[in-house]
């Protein structure tokens, strides 16, 4: 797999076997070993088998040395957990423990409790008992539980049980993925957005992250001074020139760029990929005698402000956008960077959440126009069918070439359906897949004086899809709104003569959510009444129950969602803040507070 583009140790989940700490002479602890122990082992394959770090390798999973009956077990396991780098525990067992002798205290660490639901010996008790000392101790954690009895000799995990522990893992890990990383803005609010205007507080203490800040001069200042790897700008270059199609020119010719100004275009916005991408994460291969710019910022995400004081003058950034959001480049298959457009800080964190709980590049778009039904036959004559139409229309995702070239929905799977594949399921011919689909069209000048291209394509598939937006609100702090829904195919037709009323150029997919006939689900229309921003990061597959559950660990409370009660999962905690779960995970956020705070 990839190596790391990071500094730092990917987080290490650690498996804690509670037993019955009595012996004596008919030896309850000693009947206990090998059922407790094979639980441990269980949980670790797991979560070996089934959960990647965001460079693809599979998650790190170690196992106390002995099973843990009394404190000082409790401390070796503390002791050999800290020094191999766990952030994450599960604590399991099947039987009776001492609660607080055996319980993980470390109040950085993020906890789960497996209890074994078995009748020989009371696995649930120990569980409950556990629970209220964490809860006791301010030290949330996650409670699991099997539905059904299971035989004292059971080796196979349940499946709502593994649907638990691997939602814990990945939420877990992905939150302790944060931890120690930058966010690099490059340049600073963009038109007003307030998503740009980078909240330092909210990314030291809800998500352990640093903000580093560079001016967009620096850009210049690396292709003006020759401070980038020559090697890779003429990779690049080769590789753009024989993949990347150059699209429509829409510009009327009173602005239109000549044939070498978009050459030099061409060079321009491709070192500028280059630059951005050391800019991130260093560069060993920059010339001799600049160590400094070598080493980068160690950001796990970054936006890039463009408009208008940079647009206006130079070529835009959607070639860079587009391209370091994808699952590829000129490398081949690699790991998606996450980089927002017009440093909208809040849906870039809202993309780096789920591109760390999939492996999968994300789309950043304006959620931009609701269309009814009635609008859809009014301007093109067609009526709606299957999810669109059950859901009351459609909303238009749509920004100026920023989305990840994943999202054309060309990449098939096994069936033929369209989808999006983790980076390190993709193909050669996956990646020419989504080169064919796309058109690189000279930017609109109404928007970028200073040229540029913007990718263009059309969302041919249905899939599902999750729409997410973070906000933050004065008074109330962070809060997740989460749609999940489907992208929608249209006709061809259709689509052209919706898209046409926006911007032609751009990305264009159709977005329709799942609805449930009430509050802010109860039609397509409602949710982008409710919709709290003019961006929202989008990702494949419904991933909704995960969001909630690394939303409960940062500490950051749900205001809006359309995932089924049953799936949401937090820390058993939250249950003593009220019967109703939206209202537990305000108050409970409140009273826990941030996760970093000092």
């Amino acid at each position: 797999m990839a190596k790391s583009r990071l500094i730092g140790d990917y987080p290490v989940i650690g498996i804690r076997p509670t037993i019955d700490g009595r012996r004596g002479p008919l030896k309850v602890r000693e009947s206990l070993e090998e059922q407790t122990m094979n639980m441990a082992k269980s949980a670790a394959e797991l979560f070996r088998q089934n959960i990647r770090y965001s460079n693809g390798e599979p998650v790190q999973v170690i196992i106390a040395d002995t099973t843990i009956g009394r404190v000082a077990e409790a401390a070796a396991c503390a002791d050999k957990f800290r020094k191999a780098g766990v952030d994450i525990t599960l604590t399991v067992t099947p039987c009776w423990c001492y609660g607080s002798e055996t319980m993980d205290m470390d109040k950085d660490t993020i906890k789960g409790v497996w209890g074994f639901n078995g009748t020989e010996r009371p696995g649930a008790v120990y569980l409950a008992a556990v629970l209220a000392a964490h809860a006791q101790k301010g030290l949330p954690a996650f409670g699991i539980y099997g539905k059904d009895v299971q035989e004292a000799d059971a080796t196979e995990i349940p499946e709502d049980v593994k649907e638990k522990l691997l939602r814990f893992g990945r939420a877990a890990v992905a939150a302790a993925t944060m931890r120690g990383k930058s966010w690099l803005q490059i340049g600073s609010i963009c038109m007003g957005i307030a998503g740009s205007i980078v909240d330092s507080s909210f990314m030291e203490e809800y998500l352990g992250m640093r903000v580093e800040s560079v001016d967009e001069v620096e850009i210049i200042r690396r292709m003006t001074e020759g401070i980038y790897d020559e090697a890779e700008f003429e990779k690049a270059m080769s590789w753009t020139k024989s993949h990347c199609r150059e699209g429509w020119d829409k510009n009327p010719e009173i602005v239109k760029r000549s044939d070498e100004q978009k050459e030099r275009d061409w060079e321009f916005v491709v070192k500028m990929m280059c630059i951005i991408k050391d800019l991130m994460n260093g560069n060993p291969n920059l010339p001799k005698g600049r160590e400094e710019e070598m080493v980068g910022h160690n950001a796990i995400a970054a936006g890039f402000q463009g408009q208008r004081q940079w647009t206006d003058f130079y070529p835009n950034g959607d070639y860079a956008e587009a391209l370091l959001n994808s699952s590829f480049d000129w490398n081949g298959a690699r790991e998606p960077y996450v980089l927002a457009t017009e440093n909208d800080t809040l849906n870039g964190i809202g993309m780096l959440f789920m591109k760390l709980l999939t492996g999968r590049a994300q789309i950043f778009a304006d959620v931009r126009t609701y269309w009814s039904p009635e609008a859809v036959k009014r301007t093109t004559g067609y009526e709606l069918e299957g999810i669109a139409k059950e859901a009351g229309g459609f909303l238009h995702l749509i920004n100026s070439g920023a989305a990840c070239l994943d999202a054309c929905g060309e990449v098939k799977d096994e069936n033929g359906n369209g989808v999006m594949k983790p980076f390190w399921e993709m193909t050669e011919e996956d990646q020419k897949a989504c080169l064919d689909a796309t058109e690189w069209c000279c930017a609109d000048s109404g928007y970028f004086r200073g040229g540029g291209f913007s990718s263009r394509y059309l969302t041919r598939a249905e899939m599902p899809a999750t729409m997410i937006r973070l906000n933050i609100v004065k008074g109330l702090g962070p809060v997740l709104q989460i749609c999940e829904g489907y992208t929608v195919n249209l006709p061809d037709e259709v689509s052209d003569k919706l898209w046409k009323r926006t911007d032609y150029t751009w990305p264009c997919t159709w977005f329709t959510p799942r609805t449930t006939g009430q509050g802010a689900f109860k039609t397509a229309y409602d949710v982008m009444n409710n919709w709290g921003a003019n961006h929202g990061a989008i990702s494949y597959g419904h991933i909704g129950a995960d969001l909630i559950t690394l939303a409960s660990i940062l500490r950051i409370p749900v205001c809006m969602h359309n995932v089924p009660e049953e799936d949401i999962f937090r820390p058993a905690a939250w249950n003593a803040f009220g019967m109703d779960k939206e209202g537990q995970d305000y108050r409970a956020c409140a009273a826990y507070g941030p996760l970093y705070k000092l």
